[in-house]
């Protein structure tokens, strides 16, 4: 397999598959460019060695066919402002018109493509598009862990195309080395915070990190199924009743394997799901009917931050609360705090997941903490331990 770091891409035409898919607002503005900001290095360093750039991404999910709103030619202007250069745009990502600006593409310049994802052959898999698409490179890379786990053409099948010719961009090798720093080359003590809102999504992902952490913090909705199989009344809060059993097996496990595991002793408590809702600070196991747990409360704080400060490997995935409502966020807030605090202090932590990643953002601790995985499910199905196509794809 090439690295990225030894490749000499002088002259060479570099197909980039990135992960371009960006939030954006009703004037099709970018909302938040992490993704874009994220690709820069892997392109920069392609065209400073007297390459040219293709990119390909996704956005959105469009249904059939091409969707205005769904064009990547609404972000052009701002990867040209993130790149600081000028770049060409192709309003397909094949066809005559596409392959002859990739032909002529000179040193030094860029050319996005048009969304993989007008065409449907993209998310089936399809040989004959991903051989399509391997017509714009002499080389490709595979940027866009964010797809990761996806079996798509640009992902995982174009791959066979380069067969001396593949590699990691700057990003995947970060996200690669990142989880494997936490579940193979872990310091301890090793802490995982586990947040959301449903078990459900979460068990393997808990019984896989069962085998390799000191400390497991439940948090969010999530925690009250923990509550309830404990035996205690957790009023109207979200609950799984058919995971009751899978949440005492998991506690039974984290006995048996030394680990310890914080279940909120406290709870911000609220009588609908509002923020102009009243509140009250209540015992976790002792929630009164018509009250629901929207956030950790202070007792538990103060037990999850203490964990962490004395932490030397950490992963946090998931709120703690409903942070979105100022009323709710600061369990979650006094959370990222405290891992940017060990971070400063030695730690290692890597931050993933959608909500975990916009909760660093929105309290400005990104830059305070050692990773913040670009790429939401697939983070989740690696750190479950599953095989990903994408990466698989360049390995082979």
């Amino acid at each position: 397999m090439q690295k990225i770091a030894n490749y000499n891409f002088s002259g060479k035409r570099a197909l980039v598959r990135v992960d371009f898919n960006v939030p954006l607002n009703e004037k099709m503005e970018i909302t938040d460019d992490t993704r874009i900001q994220a690709a820069i290095p892997t392109i920069k360093k392609i065209l400073s060695e007297g390459g040219s750039v293709i990119l390909m991404s996704h956005l959105g999910r469009p249904k059939n066919g091409p969707e205005e709103k769904f064009s990547l030619k609404h972000i052009v202007k701002k990867i040209e402002e993130v790149l600081g250069q000028t770049i060409l745009f192709s309003d397909d990502c094949v066809g005559d018109d596409a392959y002859k600006k990739s032909s002529r593409l000179k040193a030094g310049e860029v050319l996005l493509l048009e969304n993989l994802r007008f065409h449907q052959e993209e998310k089936k898999g399809e040989l004959n598009f991903a051989k399509a698409l391997a017509e714009h490179g002499d080389v490709y890379v595979n940027d866009a862990f964010g797809t990761a786990h996806r079996a798509h053409a640009s992902t995982a099948i174009i791959a066979q195309f380069f067969p001396n010719d593949k590699m990691f961009g700057y990003l995947i090798e970060k996200e690669i080395e990142s989880v494997s720093k936490v579940l193979n080359n872990s310091v301890h003590p090793v802490t995982a915070i586990v947040g959301g809102a449903k078990v459900s999504s979460k068990i393997i992902i808990i019984e896989n990190l069962l085998d390799k952490v000191n400390n497991l913090i439940i948090g969010g909705g999530m925690a009250y199924t923990f509550a309830k199989a404990q035996g205690g009344c957790v009023g109207n809060s979200l609950i799984e009743n058919d995971y009751l059993d899978t949440a005492k097996e998991i506690l039974n496990k984290a006995i048996a394997k030394n680990v310890k595991i914080f279940i909120p002793t406290d709870s911000v408590v609220a009588d609908a799901f509002s923020n102009d809702a009243n509140t009250q600070l209540c015992p976790t196991n002792n929630i009164p009917e018509g009250f629901m747990g929207l956030d950790i409360g202070e007792h538990a704080i103060a037990k999850n931050v203490e964990c962490i400060l004395n932490s030397k490997t950490i992963l946090w995935n998931g709120p703690m609360g409903v942070f979105e409502m100022s009323k709710f966020q600061k369990g979650t807030e006094m959370i990222a705090k405290a891992v940017a605090e060990a971070t400063q202090k030695g730690a290692f932590s890597l931050v993933g997941g959608g909500d975990s990643v916009a909760a660093v953002n929105k309290f400005h601790l990104a830059d305070k903490v050692s990773h913040v995985s670009t790429g939401g499910g697939a983070m989740l199905e690696y750190l479950e331990g599953k095989e990903l196509p994408g990466i698989a794809a360049i390995l082979s």
